[in-house]
């Protein structure tokens, strides 16, 4: 059973939808009192600014079963824009703590400091690269890429928990894993066969 968090930040619904077109069985999980037992894989959608989606989370009381779900029984979780962030130590964009579960922060692209003057947010269509093998990106054409939006980027403090990054301006991380715990930048929801091809390996990882 696929559970898709619904903590107030994300379109959940999105995500539902193509799971119900790969007739996965998933869950909509609204309050903690319903999370399923036979949860073995976690989505975290996420939409918005980093310090509402992390008051989302510690109001709705999922915070602490996420981390024994994640951290203590090792079910693979995927947090997806916000929900990647969230996954860092914090970030720049607001003053709470975030979950701490891959070493890093979250930082605001810099116009001043690249080559180029690109539009903030980072808003369409891009390419990914291959830095860390995965079986996340199984048959994913990285040229085609992913649908970006976003003003904020994940900084990695170890390069091995990169999986791909993107250059818009300057090179960022786009996706992440650390063990069990996976982030993606871009939203797979809004990415057509990319989208549901990523959605369906992380199913099946």
């Amino acid at each position: 059973m696929l559970s898709i968090i619904n903590y107030g930040s994300g379109n959940v619904r999105a995500i539902g939808n193509i799971y119900d077109n790969l007739n996965i069985k998933y869950q909509i999980v609204d309050s903690v009192k319903d999370f399923s037992r036979e949860t073995d894989k976690i989505i975290l959608p996420g939409v918005g600014a980093f310090d509402e989606t992390m008051n989302n989370l510690n109001r709705s009381g999922f915070r602490e079963l996420l981390e024994k779900k994640v951290l203590v029984d090792n079910i693979p979780v995927l947090g997806i824009c916000v929900g990647m962030q969230i996954l860092a130590l914090g970030s720049e964009e607001g003053s709470l703590e975030g979950l701490g579960w891959i070493s890093g922060t979250v930082k605001k692209f810099d116009v001043s400091k690249l080559n180029f003057q690109p539009k903030i947010p980072h808003l369409g269509w891009n390419s990914v690269k291959s830095v860390n093998n995965s079986k996340l990106f199984k048959d994913v054409d990285l040229n085609t890429g992913f649908y970006f939006i976003h003003s904020y980027f994940f900084e990695c403090f170890n390069s091995s928990d990169i999986l791909t990054s993107t250059d818009y301006g300057e090179t960022f991380t786009s996706s992440v894993q650390h063990s069990n715990i996976f982030g993606t930048q871009f939203h797979p929801e809004k990415s057509h066969s990319n989208g549901i091809q990523l959605l369906n390996n992380f199913y099946n990882i």
